[in-house]
């Protein structure tokens, strides 16, 4: 319990690396967003420190295309919309191991359920190369 404290108080936010057009499907259908691989993972990835998230992107999604968002919450307004935010050690996401850059340097929130745009306090955008990689997110790397 002390971990989940102190990485809550270090970084308030909770944030996670959304395909645009699910997004946009979740806020059209007013529905609640599941990742592509929540049924194998069980949970909703996120990461708090904003220097690690160029870093999770390019490992885990530099193949995926198309527009991505960067969603801001709290572990307060994750709750509020009825899910627990737990922080953990780093975790597959589907298939693909956790061993990037900076991986084991700290706890990662886990999200116990999937996100609800009402838990939701910022979406910015991201920047990506020709290539795919991962460039910056509008005021938060950059």
């Amino acid at each position: 319990m002390m971990a989940n404290l102190s990485m809550s108080q270090e970084h308030p936010f909770v944030f996670h690396l959304v395909q645009a057009t699910l997004w946009d499907q979740t806020i059209a259908s007013e529905g609640t967003y599941y990742p592509p691989t929540y049924e194998v993972d069980g949970f909703t990835h996120g990461t708090s420190n904003p220097q690690k998230l160029l870093n999770v992107a390019n490992h885990f999604y530099p193949d995926v295309p198309g527009d991505w968002y960067c969603l801001r919450m709290t572990v307060e307004s994750l709750k509020a919309s009825g899910v627990e935010t737990v922080y953990e050690g780093t975790a597959p996401v589907g298939d693909i191991q956790p061993d990037f850059e900076g991986a084991g340097d700290e706890l990662f929130p886990h999200i116990k359920g999937g996100l609800k745009p009402a838990a939701v306090v910022g979406t910015h955008e991201v920047i990506r190369g020709d290539k795919g990689t991962f460039l910056s997110i509008k005021d938060i790397t950059d």
